[in-house]
């Protein structure tokens, strides 16, 4: 039964090796899947690799962007399955297990599934994830929680298992982070190939906590999601992905309205509207907030969450609409 299984590389790029990174190669090295070695490229290294296994390999890379990391990676390792994964994240016992099962087809490059967030994290970072696995978060609900087989033309970077050949055929953008998952994604789709996100797929990915990390986080998700939404439609032109820049817009026109409503009963019916619509909001992000949890003191940080979570989404959503580049990493 081993002899049939192909042998398969985990990957892990990272900044330096963090607790967080030892968390991920113990749980990698504790995987129901015999034939595997493990890739950790953190930019520096000067400690002993031998300490953690003779299947464990460091790379220090030097400072290089997420998508060098992974093809690095990729060139150095042996398997001819991948699979990636956040160092912030570490996987299920069957995690290659599944994926391989669904690799098996012959059109299906990729598979990816659910990054959960992990029972030890504390209440800030379970509230995170509560607002990332909320049902008004659209399709983005699907990464961080449970959901049923469906074929994708997104999967998250985080937890990502792929055929060798393909990731060697289109290789990782070096150039932007986020992102580069979609574009990786991009590539395979242009291939011909099919990608799967499946429940059996799992990893936990470690959260950042509300509200200070959890945000910087989601602005730079926006950010992006808006640059690729003009530059990239063919997976980022989605009408979902623009709905949060609307309510930031009707925000601004509801506080533009009462304003202009003091001189002129147009402005006031304008202001009644769309504030029956700005309350409707509220009330459905609440309801969305009591689905993830009934503790009052969480319940009430879910629900701010979420609303401040669409709107700075929102915000980096426009500033991605208008920027003329927003390369984080360029190649020289």
């Amino acid at each position: 039964m081993n002899a049939e299984l192909p042998k398969a590389s985990i990957i892990i790029p990272c900044k330096t090796i963090s607790k967080y990174t030892k968390e991920c190669i113990e749980k990698c090295k504790k995987l129901e899947y015999p034939n595997l070695e493990i890739l950790v490229l953190p930019d520096y290294y000067d400690g002993n690799a031998d300490k953690f296994g003779e299947n464990v390999h460091i790379i220090p890379t030097g400072k290089a962007s997420p998508g060098r990391k992974r093809n690095i990676g990729t060139m150095q390792s042996s398997g001819k399955i991948l699979a990636f994964i956040d160092d912030d994240a570490y996987p299920r016992f069957d995690w290659i297990k599944n994926a391989v099962k669904y690799l098996n087809e012959q059109k299906i490059a990729a598979v990816g599934g659910p990054g959960i967030t992990p029972p030890e994290d504390n209440e800030m970072q379970k509230v995170s994830g509560y607002i990332y696995a909320s049902f008004l978060m659209g399709n983005l609900r699907k990464r961080y929680k449970n959901v049923k087989p469906r074929e994708s033309d997104d999967i998250h970077s985080c937890n990502f298992v792929a055929k060798r050949d393909v990731i060697e055929k289109v290789k990782w953008n070096e150039e932007y982070w986020p992102g580069e998952d979609t574009l990786m994604c991009l590539g395979i789709k242009n291939l011909g190939f099919k990608m799967l996100e499946a429940p059996s797929v799992v990893v936990y990915h470690h959260r950042r906590p509300l509200f200070r990390s959890h945000l910087r986080q989601v602005f730079q998700f926006g950010l992006h999601r808006g640059f690729f939404f003009k530059k990239f439609p063919e997976n980022s032109r989605k009408l979902i992905y623009a709905l949060p820049s609307l309510l930031v817009a009707g925000m601004i026109a509801f506080i533009s309205s009462v304003i202009l409503a003091l001189d002129n009963w147009l402005f006031s019916m304008l202001s009644t509207l769309i504030g029956i619509v700005i309350l409707l909001y509220l009330i459905v992000a609440f309801i969305a907030a009591l689905e993830q949890t009934r503790k009052p003191k969480l319940l009430f940080l879910t629900w701010v969450g979420i609303i401040l979570t669409h709107n700075t989404y929102g915000v980096g959503f426009l500033k991605g609409i208008i920027q003329r580049d927003i390369r984080k990493w360029r190649i020289k």
